[in-house]
């Protein structure tokens, strides 16, 4: 099921990804590093699939100091199996075949075959998952997050937490909450007060973020 725009993922799924490793920056793969883990917080306990894709690009550049950094897309277990087979059949390519004298690009063709077969049929209901873990010299820091649909209002996991997100930033901005001026990543436009108010208002809204910081062991590699 999708409640977001597929033909995005699968291009998301087929580029080059930049990363931080070693402290260096570095182009990998999308759909590599993948891990299968369980997540067992927030009432949940499930287990879960993440690989590398593109997202917040201006970490690279606003916390360089980091030695290795990256965004992992959570899926269900088997997803990126599934996405393996489609890159081999080659249904993922853009560039056009020939094919009846007519010239058609594989995912293009793909995509209108199936994205109407995986819309929401009436009573499904998606679900938003985060899993953010930072390491420094002393501490680890972890949040986690598991928002649902509100099915009350017929709007999807994804929807509510993006939109929500959005309102609330530009709700603070107009209130001069954010105290930055210009082109500024939200990783630096959301500090001190400004964080604060950003998670008051996500709670309010019931979408919970649960924080926990604790020591780090002695083996863990120094990440961020």
């Amino acid at each position: 099921m999708i409640t977001w725009s597929f033909d995005h993922v699968l291009r998301e799924y087929m580029v080059r990804v930049r990363v931080l490793e070693n402290g260096q920056v570095v182009e990998v793969a999308a759909t590599s590093g993948r891990e299968s883990f369980r997540f067992q917080e927030c009432g949940i306990d499930e287990q879960l699939e993440c690989a590398i894709t593109p997202g917040m690009p201006s970490f690279l550049y606003t916390h360089n100091h980091m030695e290795s950094f990256s965004e992992k897309t959570v899926r269900w277990p088997g997803h990126w199996q599934a996405i393996d087979t489609l890159k081999e059949c080659g249904l993922l390519d853009i560039a056009p075949i020939n094919y009846a004298s007519q010239s058609v690009s594989p995912r293009d063709f793909f995509l209108n075959l199936i994205e109407p077969k995986l819309r929401p049929l009436p009573g499904d209901e998606d679900v938003c998952v985060m899993w953010n873990t930072a390491w420094g010299r002393d501490e680890q820091a972890e949040y986690f997050m598991w928002t649902g649909a509100d099915s009350k209002n017929g709007i999807s996991a994804m929807a509510r937490v993006t939109s929500s997100s959005a309102a609330i930033a530009a709700r603070l901005l107009a209130q001069g909450r954010i105290k930055k001026k210009g082109i500024v990543a939200p990783e630096e436009a959301f500090k001190d007060e400004a964080y604060s108010d950003l998670m008051r208002e996500l709670e309010r809204r019931e979408i919970n973020i649960v924080e926990a910081i604790k020591p780090v062991k002695a083996e863990t590699t120094l990440n961020a």
